[in-house]
C-alpha cells in the first residue's frame, strides 16, 4: 500500500485571521467600558472575522490529517472528517475540474465521492508562497484512471472527466 499526504500550507493566514479578530474584539470592549458608543459594523465585522478563523482553522487541520493510500484493490481517502474506501470497480466516473490553483479531482463511487487537488503553486505579485495540494496529484490520477479502467469523455466547457463506457 502506498500512502500520499499533501503538501501543508502556512499557517501565517490562521494567525492572522485570529488575530485581527483578537484585536477588533479587545477594540469593541475598550469601547464598550468607556462607555463609547460602537456601530453596528463592529460587532459584525468580529463575527466575520472569527468566523473566518474558524473555517481557517478548520481546513488547516483537515490538510493536516488528510491522506490518499492506494493499495491493489481500493483507494482509501481519509481527511479527519470522513474515510471513504472505493474499489477500484466501484469507481464510476472522475472528473478533473482545472483552476487557477491546481487541478480539481472528483471521484465519484458507486455510494461514495471525495475530492483532492493536484500541486499547485501559491504566488502573489508574481513571488512564490508556497505549495498545496497533493505532491503526486496527476500520477495518482492517472492510476485511478487506469485501475478503474475508465475512458475519457468528450465534454464541452471546462474540465473533462472519466467514465465507463
Amino acid at each position: 500500500m502506498r500512502e500520499y499526504h499533501p503538501e501543508l500550507i502556512s499557517r501565517k493566514g490562521e494567525l492572522i485571521a485570529w488575530g485581527t479578530a483578537l484585536l477588533v474584539v479587545i477594540g469593541w470592549l475598550i469601547l464598550k467600558l468607556s462607555d463609547r458608543s460602537v456601530t453596528t459594523a463592529i460587532p459584525f465585522l468580529a463575527v466575520f472575522l472569527v468566523l473566518s478563523g474558524c473555517a481557517i482553522s478548520l481546513g488547516n487541520w483537515m490538510d493536516r490529517h488528510t491522506s490518499l493510500a492506494i493499495d491493489d484493490y481500493a483507494i482509501e481517502f481519509h481527511n479527519g472528517l470522513r474515510s471513504v474506501r472505493v474499489l477500484w470497480t466501484e469507481i464510476n466516473e472522475v472528473r478533473v475540474i482545472p483552476s487557477q490553483w491546481g487541478k480539481k479531482v472528483q471521484v465519484y463511487g458507486e455510494r461514495v465521492y471525495f475530492t483532492f487537488r493536484t500541486l499547485s503553486e501559491v504566488k502573489i505579485q508574481g513571488e512564490l508562497k508556497g505549495h498545496f495540494g497533493f505532491t503526486n496529484g496527476d500520477e495518482i490520477l492517472r492510476e485511478i484512471v487506469l485501475r478503474s479502467a475508465l475512458e475519457i469523455i468528450d465534454r464541452p466547457g471546462e474540465g473533462y472527466y472519466y467514465a465507463r463506457k
